[in-house]
């Protein structure tokens, strides 16, 4: 359409839902649409924060289909991508994406069909401006809209800042300023609504929706311990109406609790980030198709997916604040019909004196901003030298993620800029920079606890729940509130019992980690561990053989390690038994292995020997510094291990670093497999989605 038909159209709402009809198959639009649609029409720019499930999606494609160009839509969700462009491919609407589960060519095939004009929507994910092909590319594609999905995130007081979405505020306000624009959020206090203005430039309008979610019977259910937890899930989930979400807050409780479910015969799937593309692809068919009671999974899953049958959620750990909490429970329930919320908290006092449930999120909290001294490491290092990021997360000795954020924040403040140096990103220190100012980083901290101590607060409340959770968010609408446990609906409580206690204790002593080890060019098997560390007795045993001078390894840890081998490796027909050489830990394994070699009447080898001393993996905060540390360390001594199966003790395995050098070099003198044990698999950084 023209400018001039556009126009006519934005005055024109019975045409437009004419379109509407033919094109989407919807008989009308919601008035808060069509206010967001017309704006859209006439070129103005606005922020749109309504509720889950209202239809946000709607108030993009639909103008996109008639505006002459591409729309390109920022989004972090990759299953929305997938969702939507077969959504939109499904009624004939020309739609791709690009992000990293497609390869490069089918990336390099959706920006070329873009390019040529063949496309009316093109879905990104805001990291990828960091290519350049897309850079390039953006200076010539014909551009009609700008969407930026999940919002939020391009405020550093959003719930899930990403430093990527500041350079999409860059590119808005380089746009011609009668291009439309769209910014979309479910979740957005009334600061972050300020922000999210002041990041995309002037003149956006803003349009906020009512966030009472009515359908909901809201409840918190106080428990003392995991197995309290445990407990309830196991007497009530089969019970609750129709299919579920179970939220976890780390990839080790996502197995560990998907797992226990399925001992206690409910049929439930798990799932988290960690999981190859082609398995998310497959659970979230599986999650439309209602092919299981629930699934257990981080909060990687259900952003973006269109189902609105899910008819309950449960959090197992407390959010880090309303506004996550909020956005999680509000994929439920999108039907209108009652959907049960259900929120377990352990608020039983730690050593250090805070409640059980907080002590994940606080560590996330602590996370996300690095402490001033490794701002001032990255600073130190970038002064002698000119750094690529791989090169920058080795030299400081800091994570991915904590590198990653500092270059965000000290770019802001002017204090190192990004190279370009044969076609390589490099980080420059920024001579006669400002002297690094750490207020905003402390103010956000500050904001950050006071979030999660509101979410504290929700548990605590004698307000309705859903009142609490829209006055939070700076709902201004009044009216009815949601059921819940403190206004018409009963408490529900958490029994623990002999009889489940005895359950959860077989349940511990049959579910056994793996440890994803295999890789190309070694023989190295996906091993397994006894038990996860840190979350049962077990560390507590390891603990006080390696630091204490508490002795060998207790025969119960030589128990359930046979276990595990006996469920993993029963079939396995294997030619001797080799220990990892110790770094601290004297001959704590090497004794180990040799009670686990004698139990299975199996030749214990010593062959397996360091060829220098290394560090212990613990001291260091990355996976690159860990593959350094032990790289080339290993050798034979004495042993042809040519055509062997070789069964490979540990105590700890933490990166997997040190497990996979030692397969390397057994693959390198020629043995047919190598099949890792360990004793416990930590939870480290199974925090991320």
């Amino acid at each position: 359409m023209t400018p001039t038909q556009l126009k006519q159209l934005s005055n024109d709402r019975a045409q437009a839902e004419r379109i509407l009809q033919r094109t989407f198959g919807h008989s009308h639009f919601y008035d808060e649409q069509w206010q967001a649609i017309s704006r859209l029409l006439r070129g103005e720019r606005i922020l749109m924060i309504e509720r889950t499930g209202f239809g946000k999606s709607l108030c993009y494609q639909f103008p996109a289909c008639l505006l002459d160009g591409v729309t390109v839509v920022f989004s972090p969700l990759i299953a929305l991508m997938r969702d939507q462009v077969q959504s939109l491919s499904h009624r004939g609407i020309n739609a791709r994406c690009i992000n990293s589960e497609q390869t490069p060519e089918q990336n390099s095939q959706s920006i070329e069909e873009a390019l040529e004009g063949k496309l009316k929507i093109l879905y990104i994910a805001p990291e990828r401006q960091e290519n350049e092909q897309w850079v390039e590319a953006t200076r010539r594609m014909p551009l009609s809209m700008i969407v930026v999905d999940e919002a939020h995130t391009v405020s550093v007081w959003g719930h899930d800042f990403r430093p990527a979405f500041r350079r999409i505020a860059n590119l808005v306000r380089l746009l011609p300023h009668d291009m439309p624009i769209l910014a979309t959020t479910a979740t957005a206090t009334v600061r972050v609504q300020r922000d999210i203005v002041a990041q995309l430039g002037d003149g956006i309008s803003v349009i906020r929706g009512n966030l009472m979610r009515s359908n909901f019977n809201l409840r918190v259910i106080s428990v003392n311990s995991d197995e309290e937890k445990m407990s309830w899930l196991a007497q009530h989930v089969n019970d609750l109406p129709g299919f579920g979400l179970i939220y976890a807050g780390t990839r080790v409780e996502t197995e560990t609790y998907a797992r226990w479910l399925k001992f206690c015969q409910v049929n439930v799937m798990g799932y988290h980030a960690g999981l190859d593309a082609d398995t998310r692809k497959q659970i979230e068919l599986g999650m439309l198709q209602n092919r299981w009671k629930c699934i257990v999974t981080t909060n990687a899953l259900g952003m973006g997916i269109d189902k609105g049958d899910i008819h309950f959620i449960i959090h197992l750990q407390l959010p880090a604040s309303p506004i996550h909490y909020y956005q999680e429970i509000g994929r439920a329930g999108r039907d209108g019909n009652p959907t049960d919320i259900v929120l377990l908290y352990n608020g039983t006092p730690t050593a250090d004196g805070v409640a059980a449930d907080t002590v994940l999120p606080r560590a996330f909290i602590d996370g996300a901003k690095p402490s001033i001294d490794k701002y001032n490491r990255v600073i130190d290092v970038l002064k002698a030298n000119l750094l690529g990021e791989q090169e920058l997360i080795k030299a400081t000795n800091l994570k991915q993620t904590q590198v990653r954020v500092i270059k965000a924040d000290l770019m802001q403040q002017g204090i190192i800029r990004e190279v370009v140096i044969n076609r390589r990103k490099k980080y420059e220190y920024q001579y006669n920079a400002p002297a690094l100012d750490p207020t905003e980083f402390e103010n956000l901290r500050q904001a950050k606890l006071s979030e999660l101590a509101a979410m504290v607060e929700y548990v605590h409340t004698r307000q309705p729940r859903m009142q609490y959770l829209c006055e939070y968010l700076g709902d201004q609408h009044t009216g009815g509130y949601s059921p819940c446990d403190n206004t018409t609906l009963q408490p529900w409580h958490a029994v623990l019992d002999d009889h489940m206690l005895a359950r959860i204790d077989q349940f511990r002593q049959t579910y056994f980690p793996k440890l994803e080890l295999q890789e190309r060019k070694s023989n190295i098997a996906c091993g397994v561990a006894a038990s996860y560390y840190g979350v049962s007795s077990v560390a507590g045993m390891l603990h006080r053989s390696k630091y204490e001078h508490g002795g060998d390894f207790p025969d119960f840890l030589v128990t359930l390690t046979l276990r595990a081998f006996y469920k993993t490796y029963r079939d396995c027909s294997i030619d001797c038994v080799m220990f990892i050489p110790p770094t601290v830990s004297g001959q704590l394994v090497e004794n180990f292995a040799a009670r686990i070699a004698s139990a299975l009447r199996l030749p214990l080898s010593h062959a397996l020997v360091k060829t220098r001393q290394t560090d212990a993996q613990k001291v260091f905060q990355n996976g690159y510094s860990k593959r350094d540390n032990v790289k080339d360390a290993f050798a034979l001594s004495g042993q042809d291990v040519t055509g062997q199966t070789i069964l490979l003790i540990d105590d700890i395995c933490d990166s997997g670093a040190t497990l996979r050098e030692a397969g390397r070099m057994l693959t390198a003198q020629g043995a047919t497999a190598i099949l890792p044990l360990v004793i416990a698999k930590t939870v480290g950084n199974d925090a991320n989605n």
